[in-house]
């Protein structure tokens, strides 16, 4: 079956890495990142292109600065570097399956990643490497939902994937109201207006500014990434 879509960016919250491993310690659960690869992989041979964004909350949060003494834009950049463990550890995990991966940081360091070049991320797309972008947007007071939006817009991906534990968006959370509904589709308009946590509304703006749709799915439910990429009622679509 062929692809509905032809490139896309998928955004993963570095959360996600945890797994099963959530409070063992451990910043990963290996299991979950090779099913992630295998799911990445499986598109990829469909001739998909992907982009990929990933978090650092498994690692490190920002967090209060009356809290921790740590100031917000110190504490932004040392996020920036948990991003970049994450990318490294997704890439080794897809080129253990074979898949060849580059992987761009917004911040300079040489020995590890490219630094972000837009045309030289499109090239690689075009040639069928996994492009993993890390270190956010190079910038404090940004998201790396940010980082997501601004590299798809700039990749020109069809749309933005948007990888969770939870299989869309819901009238309310469902983990904590079961009465809760799911939206097969939601426009950009009604999030805002109902308050719908999407992404940040930084994010979330560009992503309506440059008509980029979003899907928001369940990463975690092996294929379901294969589903989505095949135009499958999947998740929900925002647009």
């Amino acid at each position: 079956m062929l692809p509905k879509y032809k490139r896309i960016l998928l955004k993963l919250s570095g959360e996600a890495l945890l797994g099963n491993k959530a409070g063992s310690g451990d910043p990963f659960d290996p299991a979950i990142i090779n099913q992630y690869a295998q799911d990445i992989k499986a598109i990829t041979e469909l001739g998909v292109q992907v982009a990929i964004v990933i978090g650092g909350g498994n690692i490190y949060r920002g967090m209060n600065e009356a809290d921790s003494g740590i100031e917000r834009a110190h504490g932004d950049y040392m996020g920036m570097l948990a991003t970049m463990i994450n990318g490294m550890a997704i890439q080794a995990m897809l080129e253990k399956l074979g898949i060849y991966t580059r992987l761009q940081s917004a911040i300079k360091m040489e020995q590890v990643a490219e630094p972000y070049i837009r045309r030289k991320a499109m090239r690689h797309l075009e040639k069928g490497r996994v492009v993993i972008f890390g270190g956010g947007t190079g910038n404090p007071y940004f998201t790396t939902d940010t980082a997501g939006s601004l590299r798809a817009i700039e990749m020109k991906a069809d749309v933005i994937l948007k990888g969770t534990r939870v299989d869309g968006i819901y009238t309310a959370d469902p983990e904590k109201d079961p009465t809760a509904t799911k939206y097969e589709t939601i426009s950009y308009q009604e999030c805002i207006s109902k308050g719908l946590k999407v992404m940040d509304m930084t994010a979330f703006t560009l992503c309506m500014e440059n008509k980029l749709p979003i899907i928001v799915f369940d990463m975690n439910t092996p294929g379901n990434l294969m589903s989505v990429v095949q135009g499958n009622n999947v998740g929900t679509l925002v647009q």
